[in-house]
């Protein structure tokens, strides 16, 4: 059977992300997204919602949200949920589920300097091409498991 596991947003980021680095040195990133979600009630009342999400970046795309995303800034981005387990002292788990980003697009408009699309997926030999704001590179996401942080 086969099965899919793929997550697209748009919206805001809630922090500047966050750059760290593996054992080996591969880029790692972090930030919050909130996206907003309107409807209408069966009695003409309109309603909303904002959902929080913790996205991670790998390698050259993580660098590039970076350096060019920060608080505020509307993006798009197209990745696939991992949920990690973290065992604390008194025994009890804590889980925590994360969007792992394989593509991001900035939304802002087109004059800034700093708008561009980027693509991120992994390549047989792990080289890092560009192509007109296209990036491929070796996202080693399932490494990021070593840096669960409660």
């Amino acid at each position: 059977m086969r099965c899919v596991n793929k997550v697209i947003l748009i919206g805001n980021l809630t922090r500047d992300p966050e750059l760290r680095q593996t054992s080996s040195g591969q880029a790692i990133v972090t930030f919050g997204l909130a996206t907003n979600r309107d409807w209408f009630t069966k009695d003409g009342r309109r309603l909303d919602s904002t959902e929080f999400h913790e996205l991670v970046a790998w390698a050259k795309l993580g660098e590039i949200c970076h350096q060019y995303l920060k608080k505020g800034k509307l993006i798009y981005v197209e990745g696939y949920l991992k949920t990690r387990t973290m065992e604390l002292p008194d025994g009890t788990k804590k889980y925590r589920t994360e969007i792992v980003i394989q593509d991001m697009i900035m939304l802002d408009r087109r004059d800034q300097p700093d708008g561009g699309a980027y693509h991120q997926t992994e390549e047989p030999d792990g080289e890092v091409m560009d192509d007109s704001h296209t990036l491929t590179a070796d996202a080693e996401s399932d490494k990021h498991d070593e840096l669960f942080e409660g």
